[in-house]
């Protein structure tokens, strides 16, 4: 009989490790599908706090009914001043800070490129962690120092690609000289501007999701924080403007009303599923696995801007693509390996209550 419950016990977890996985791969193919939007959109002239205030609103009228029918009674009885100030400082850095200078990195690059940063998020993430003593990694163990190596091999792979992206081809003028040298490198100057914007984005949203993991220590119901947290980024976008701006523009997009709040619900209801799914696997996982499938996102945004905005990808940005998913892989496979072999959970509380539970908990 105990084996019966045993088994049923595996099939259950593995089943469940089957429906993370493929759904994290699904939320990054929508992650890139939302990148390529946000291109076109902007290209029309919306202007990127108006978009972050509209589609985020969106955001949470998709998914406060979600968190009613599912979560209710996971609600806590009052909210305190500790988790007020949790959801302001979740909503600053994942929405305001970080979609504000993504979209500013989005206008200046390629949705490839803006796409691809986010996979600096685990260097970031693994940073954060040990800092606030939020992770615990075991340096005696092989498969902890394989799991740092991947980690560093995703963060090389993008940064690669990011290079690689940033650089065009001149060629001498040929009337100037009567022997032109050859093309040479060079950097465009708007699109390193473009990649700082980037980086900085993944900055806050590192700390945003290092921050929620915390927070749903205390906070049982990931859903509801992703519908606060778009209801209050929407606002602090909206305050943000007001005082950059002293007033709020939508700018003046060649589209109508109704297909830019057609355009923007899209997004918003897309962003909703994906920041919904991400949120409970984060609770599930830890947000070191979820941001290790970012590279998924690079490749979905490339082939979709290729097919619908007529990008153009470079040979010489392949590399790093492929050493970023090496480096997922890796991570991934020694993650599985550590729990087994390094008796790590032996040195941790598994309580979901505790502040130090490990962001690779599995």
């Amino acid at each position: 009989m105990d084996s019966v419950k045993i088994g049923i016990a595996k099939r259950g977890n593995l089943t469940e490790e089957i429906g993370i996985i493929s759904g994290l791969i699904g939320v990054e193919i929508l992650h890139g599908v939302i990148m390529v939007l946000l291109s076109y959109i902007m290209g029309l002239g919306l202007d990127q706090f108006s978009l972050i205030v509209f589609s985020t609103f969106f955001s949470f009228l998709f998914l406060l009914p979600i968190s009613l029918i599912f979560e209710r009674e996971l609600w806590p009885k009052k909210l305190t001043i500790k988790f007020m100030v949790q959801l302001v400082l979740i909503a600053f850095t994942g929405t305001t800070l970080f979609q504000s200078l993504l979209l500013r990195g989005l206008k200046m690059t390629s949705p490839a490129l803006s796409a691809a940063m986010p996979n600096l998020t685990p260097a970031f993430i693994f940073i954060i962690a040990w800092v606030f003593r939020l992770e615990k990694v075991n340096l005696s163990c092989l498969y902890s120092k394989l799991k740092i190596l991947g980690t560093l091999l995703c963060v090389v792979g993008a940064a690669a690609m990011s290079i690689m992206i940033s650089t065009t081809t001149q060629s001498a003028d040929p009337v100037a000289s009567s022997s032109p040298s050859p093309p040479t490198n060079i950097f465009d100057l708007k699109k390193i501007i473009g990649c700082l914007y980037l980086i900085t984005a993944v900055i806050a949203l590192s700390s945003s999701l290092a921050l929620q993991a915390y927070t749903l220590g205390d906070f049982h119901a990931p859903i509801t924080l992703s519908a606060l947290q778009s209801l209050a980024g929407s606002i602090l976008t909206a305050l943000a403007e007001l005082c950059q701006e002293q007033k709020f523009d939508v700018g003046w997009p060649a589209v109508t009303i109704v297909s830019l709040i057609g355009f923007t619900l899209l997004i918003g209801t897309l962003n909703g599923m994906a920041v919904s799914f991400t949120t409970w696997a984060m609770k599930k996982r830890g947000p070191v696995l979820v941001s290790m499938f970012g590279p998924i996102a690079t490749v979905a945004s490339a082939l979709l801007a290729v097919i619908f905005l007529g990008d153009t990808i470079k040979i010489g940005s392949l590399p790093g693509m492929f050493v970023m998913f090496g480096g997922l892989y890796l991570v991934l496979w020694a993650k599985r390996k550590e729990g087994y072999t390094c008796n790590i959970s032996k040195e941790i509380v598994i309580d979901d209550s505790d502040p130090e539970k490990p962001l690779l908990a599995d």
